[in-house]
């Protein structure tokens, strides 16, 4: 299938407010109080994230960074518009990127994986070419009652780049860098680990809106997550038919997970937060929040972005689908 020509789209790129990481490191730590009972943000050198558990294909989130967010939700629901197939290497090439680096969380592939699917986006450009490590999970029945489907987790192979619908990504060149580090240990509190780094964040920073991306391990516990099953044959026209379409599962530790946050959407239409994870044992999808408080151990990198980069907004939007 065909995909979409950037040409053909609008681009539109503005800037974010930068904090020093010093100064971040101090907003967040003060933040995570509330929710976990410990809490240890420090900034440092990136580790080599190429290794496991994160493997990701580039060793750092630094240089250049920004966040991209490409189509939305409303391509999705309350009907599908398949037409909106992204190559992302044409998308680094048309950015003129390279060497590129493109990590979140976002729809996958239809096309190549037959359904509706779960897309982790990992993927790095240098000198042309592609190195591939998107995972895709989707729904797989094994039993004709909603609850009793399972999921399957593909690694997409080099000559696969394309994705749908919509996605939110952090692009940066890849490279070593100082990074926040996050700790956070025993939730105590009510929001999940993303939500509650971009809370402190928004309360700091007020209408100077921030935009950080990133990764983070599940070391310990439990999490809740979603996959896609393929398109509803009927629209999905509120929060509760969305809500019964999906399919929700509890993940073990541990899980890798990739995506961005921001504290405001600069008339953007921008999604606040969106993360997906991935495992060398096969659990991941759309993360939602740990069902296991008094265990549970996250372990996060993230940098701030200097810009945000909004292509391909539907014309018409709405707020459904952003959980």
């Amino acid at each position: 299938m065909a995909s979409i020509d950037y040409n053909t789209v609008p681009i539109t790129e503005k800037a974010l407010h930068v904090p020093p990481l010093d100064e971040l490191a101090e907003v967040v730590s003060r933040g995570l109080r509330r929710t976990f009972a410990t809490v240890n943000v420090t900034v440092e050198d990136s580790p080599d994230l190429t290794q496991q558990p994160f493997d990701l294909t580039s060793p750092g989130l630094s240089g250049n960074a920004k966040l991209v967010e490409l189509g939305g939700p409303p391509y999705l629901v309350p009907e599908v518009q398949r037409d909106k197939v992204y190559d992302l290497a044409a998308l680094l090439r048309h950015l003129r990127r390279d060497p590129a680096f493109l990590a979140g969380a976002g729809a996958g592939p239809w096309p190549y994986v037959g359904v509706n699917c779960e897309g982790i986006i990992n993927l790095r450009v240098d000198g042309g070419a592609v190195q591939q490590g998107t995972r895709v999970v989707s729904v797989e029945p094994v039993g004709a009652a909603k609850g009793s489907s399972g999921y399957l987790q593909q690694r997409l192979p080099n000559s696969e780049t394309r994705t749908a619908l919509l996605g939110n990504y952090l692009l940066s060149d890849g490279a070593p860098g100082k990074v926040l580090k996050v700790v956070a240990k025993k939730r105590i509190g009510e929001s999940n680990f993303i939500t509650a780094i971009r809370e402190a964040l928004k309360e700091h920073y007020g209408e100077k809106v921030v935009g950080l991306g990133g990764t983070f391990v599940l070391r310990e516990g439990r999490v809740k997550h979603h996959v896609m099953p393929d398109f509803s044959p009927t629209p999905l026209c509120s929060d509760s038919d969305v809500d019964q379409w999906l399919h929700y599962f509890e993940m073990r530790a541990p899980v890798t997970h990739v995506g961005t946050m921001v504290t405001g959407d600069l008339d953007l239409d921008l999604r606040v937060q969106h993360f997906h994870g991935y495992s060398a044992h096969g659990d991941g999808g759309h993360y939602h929040y740990d069902t296991t408080p008094d265990s549970v151990h996250y372990e996060g990198y993230f940098v701030p972005a200097e810009r945000v980069l909004r292509i391909d907004p539907p014309a018409h939007t709405h707020a459904l689908g952003r959980d």
